[in-house]
This record gives structure tokens, sequence and C-alpha cells, in this order.
């Protein structure tokens, strides 16, 4: 009879105490607020948001007032919330050219430059299947300039060929080759998409090294036209010019809430959103050519907002970290940096709770990217269910590997439990993709009843599991679960 006693006033305590977070989150979150802070981060003025650009710093201060105004304190490191990411901007070349014998071969239209900067170069050829580190180092490539074919001649994707470029260059280089030439003969990826994505610019993380100029390049082979010229080639000329780098620094937003438990406050909770989006890109049929990123990701933003509001009025047991991420559409560069550079121990972070998406085709539903990957599963759910909602996954649509393509992942792998909350989504459909990444991701296009439901439960879930008992972690099994266990010991 007492050990059932003490069962039920451990539930009734377990319940009066979700109750009582679900009162703290009504008392802060009101669709005013919600709706202010999306009309002014997804506003033209900000011209997109993009990483770089003069909207992406005026959004950053306006989140750095916000988090000065919750109450949320800024660190040593960082008195002003901002936290430096160096970044740099890698520009191809605009002009470029291939030749020998009587073959001339022009920079986009026939080759790309995956790797390496200005160029003029003319050298003997050697040619080798695949060019694996194996063949290289068995061959005379000293001095010369290497042809084979892209991939090793086992996995057929071009993205494990893309893969194996860097290793291949790695293995070529300390060889004292001069350049890598790869043959690319491949349905799956045509080569105008390929040109597409690889050409232009690209944004990096900047680290302080030196570039590393070794010329890396693709050839188009499709059907294999070229692979009778290439592999009778003695010796070619290769002509680069145009490209060049420039470096910038951007900002990630940090700011925290001292937790309100003598112990677990050494415990934190991460709650984090990118703020950029993609800037000014091709008109659409109105001829509206800026891409305001009202769901992708000011929505997001705005639940970290809503969290720091509430959190810092009504701390949790454990600490809050609130953080914006600059440049997660150039490759989850800010959450990158941020693991790399924390403000605190990696160990001492017990979940990130991350909020991302690309829209939303189901205003029944919260969707969690994770949802049933750590041990918090059921308190998401209870939190989500409380306001009237259903917790969805990513069950329909896992082939787009939603969960690797955010910020969280920067977290989880180093093993933090880090699923991503979303709008609810059943399905990746043309529902989605009418706004996805276009200039109709705007303010009035959102449902703001629904936000108002969905808001509440990003900030009932995220109390909850600042004040859960037992410490969050990845579920046994999970590909993150081994690292986990090394980051905590």
């Amino acid at each position: 009879m007492k050990q059932l006693l003490m069962i039920l006033l451990l539930l009734t305590a377990g319940i009066s105490y979700a109750q009582k977070d679900k009162k703290l989150t009504d008392q802060t979150v009101n669709q005013a607020s919600i709706a202010a802070h999306l009309k002014f981060l997804s506003s033209d003025a900000l011209e997109g948001r993009d990483t770089p650009s003069k909207g992406l710093e005026v959004a950053a201060e306006y989140l750095r007032t916000q988090l000065e105004l919750y109450g949320v304190k800024p660190f040593d490191e960082y008195p002003d919330y901002f936290q430096t990411v160096n970044m740099k901007k890698v520009i191809k070349p605009n002009q470029g050219v291939i030749s020998f014998d009587s073959s001339q071969f022009e920079l986009e239209k026939d080759f790309l430059l995956l790797n390496g900067s200005n160029i003029d170069l003319s050298k003997q050829v050697v040619s080798l299947e695949y060019a694996t580190p194996e063949e290289i180092e068995a061959a005379d490539v000293k001095g010369k300039i290497i042809v084979a074919t892209a991939g090793d001649g086992t996995d057929m994707s071009p993205r494990a060929w893309f893969g194996l470029v860097a290793e291949k260059r790695e293995a070529a280089k300390a060889a004292g080759a001069l350049a890598l030439i790869e043959l690319y003969n491949s349905p799956q990826i045509p080569w105008s998409l390929l040109v597409r994505y690889l050409s232009g610019k690209r944004v990096e993380l900047d680290y302080g090294q030196e570039e590393d100029d070794f010329t890396s390049i693709w050839v188009n082979n499709a059907n294999q036209s070229n692979s009778p010229a290439f592999t009778k080639v003695k010796r070619l000329s290769i002509n680069i010019s145009g490209a060049s780098v420039e470096r910038f620094d951007v900002a990630n937003i940090v700011g925290y809430v001292e937790g309100s438990d003598a112990k677990l406050k050494e415990e934190y909770v991460v709650y984090s959103a990118h703020y950029d989006h993609v800037g000014i890109g091709q008109p659409d049929s109105t001829g509206d050519a800026i891409y305001n990123g009202a769901r992708d990701n000011a929505i997001g933003t705005v639940t970290v907002l809503e969290a720091a509001k509430n959190i810092g009025k009504y701390p949790t047991k454990r600490s809050a970290l609130f953080i914006f991420f600059a440049g997660e559409e150039k490759g989850l560069l800010g959450s990158e940096w941020y693991v790399e550079h924390s403000a605190v121990p990696l160990n001492e972070i017990v979940y990130c709770f991350n909020s991302d998406g690309g829209g939303y085709n189901n205003t029944n539903l919260a969707t969690v990217i994770g949802l049933d990957r750590t041990t918090a599963e059921e308190l998401l759910i209870e939190a989500i269910e409380a306001y009237g909602l259903k917790a969805g996954d990513d069950e329909n649509y896992k082939d787009q590997g939603l969960f690797d393509r955010s910020d969280n992942v920067s977290f989880a792998k180093k093993g933090i439990p880090a699923p991503t909350f979303t709008p609810g989504m059943d399905a990746f459909d043309d529902s989605i993709f009418k706004y996805y990444h276009q200039p109709s991701d705007e303010f009035e296009s959102l449902d703001m009843d629904y936000m108002y439901t969905f808001y509440r439960a990003y900030v009932l879930s995220g109390r909850m599991i600042g004040n859960m008992k037992e410490t969050p972690f990845w579920k046994e099994g999970d590909k993150y679960y081994d690292v986990g266990k090394k980051l905590y010991k």
C-alpha cells in the first residue's frame, strides 16, 4: 500500500509540474508578439537575410536587443551577444581553357574547377584508371598532370565520387603531381545541374589556413564522348583566371539564463535556430526577387525568441543557452563554428532543441525530426498534445535526410541529443515546394492561429526538457549513441 501511494504521489507531482509549465507558457506567449517578430524578420527591408548581407546584420542586431530585453545574459567573451564567425567567399574563375593537339575545352561548358585557383600550366600527362591513392602511389606522377575517371569503379553515385575527390587530391599532391583531371559521366546528376551547383560563389568557414591551390577538375564526359581524346593525350595546357577569395565576418547571437536548481543548473539545454536565408535571387512571375524566408527560418528564429522571453522570466531548473546561427543556408556553417568554439564545454550541453523548417502542410501536427531518437520522446509528445496537436515525425520522408540537413546535426555529431522542431509536415510535397526557398514565403501567407498554437507547444516542450528529472540522452542503438557516451563519459 505504501509503495502504491508513493507511485501515485510521484505521478501527481509530475502532472502538476507539467501543468505549472503550461500555465507559465501561457503567461508569456501571445499572438501579437509572435506576429511582430515574424513581420520584421521576413520583411522586404531585410532583403532575405543572405550570408553575408546588410539585412543579416540588421537581423542580428534585432535579435541581440530582444535577448537583452528578455533578461538573457551575455557571456563574458561575447559582451554584445555576438560570437564572431570567420567566413570566406570563394569566387570561382570566369575564364578557363584546357587545350591539347586540336582539342579545346571551355570552363563550365566542358569542365568545372572543383579545387584550386588561377593557373597557367602546360605539362606532361599520366593516365590512370581512377587515380585512387594506391594507383597514384604506384605510378610516376611527379611534375605531371593526372587524367583519370571520376569515382573508384565500385560506387556509381556522383555524390560518392565527389566525396573521393579530396582523398585523390591529397594523394596526388603528396606524390608531386601538379593537377588532377577526372572525366565525369553520370545520368544521375547531369552536367547542367553540376554547373548550377558547383560554379559561381561559395561561402565557407575560414579557419585561417592557407588556401589549397592544388588544381582538381571534372570534365564533362557524357556518353564517354571525350574518353578517346583524353586517353591519347600526352601533354596538355590548363589556363584558368578570375578566381579570388574574399574574407568576412558574420555573427552567431549567443546568450544564457542560469538554471534555478543548484545542481541541474550545471547542465545546459540549447534552444537554437538559424536566422539567415538566401537573399535576393531569380524573380518569380510577379517580379518579386526577395526570398523573405518566413517559414525558413523566421518561424524557427521566433520560437527561440519566445523561449527566451519565457525562460528569461521563469527560469527552468537547467540553464538555458540561446543561439541564433548565421550561414545555415551555406552549409550549416554557423552551427559548425559554434560547436568548435562553444561558450560552455560541450559535455555540459545535455540537449539541443533546434527549430527549423521548410514549411507546413498539416496544421494538426507539430513535427519533430528525430522524435523517436532521444529519451525525451514521451515528454515532447505530452507537451505537443497539451495544445491539441499531434506529434509528427519524418517517417513519410526519411529519404530527404532532414535530420542531417539542419544545425542540429552539428551538435549530434559531437554526441549531444539534438532533434529539430518544425511546423506540421506529413509529406515533402508540392504544398511545401510552393514556398520552400521561394519569394512567396512571406508573412502574409502564414496561418497565425496555427502559429500561436505551434509556438506554445515549442515553449512548453522546451520548459519540460529544462525541468525533466532525468538527463535526456540518445536511445540505445542510435547512430550517435556511442559518440554521446564518449562525450559524457
